[in-house]
């Protein structure tokens, strides 16, 4: 169980951070999120989430789904390759279940991890 925390070494912190994501991106997609990664050079996965006001406006909606975009991650991580992500959210996630915003987020590590391994 120790093992599945989400500690502060896998967090992008920095906007350097997130800048060196931003500049070779391996990109993922669908309605709701788009996902860019990069490899990193530590031994384990960080991830980074943005949503912007413009796309979801009120704050506990915004704060809802990242809520589960953290626990998402923090139960995959295991399965991902060492890359930074940053996780970029759309209008279409707010509309959606709790439920539908974790299996489109299972399909989207999947495929990121696909993308990454080539």
């Amino acid at each position: 169980m120790g093992e599945c925390r989400f500690t502060r070494e896998l967090r992008l912190l920095t906007p350097s951070h997130f800048t060196f994501v931003f500049q070779d991106a391996i990109p993922t997609g669908s309605s709701a999120f788009t996902i860019l990664a990069r490899k990193n050079t530590i031994d384990n996965p960080r991830i980074g989430i943005t949503i912007a006001k413009k796309r979801i406006r009120k704050a506990h909606d915004r704060n809802r789904v990242k809520r589960i975009i953290r626990e998402s991650f923090r139960l995959n991580q295991h399965r991902l390759p060492n890359v930074d992500i940053v996780v970029l959210g759309k209008s279409n996630a707010e509309q959606m279940s709790n439920q539908e915003l974790f299996l489109l987020l299972e399909k989207l590590w999947t495929k990121l991890a696909k993308r990454c391994a080539q």
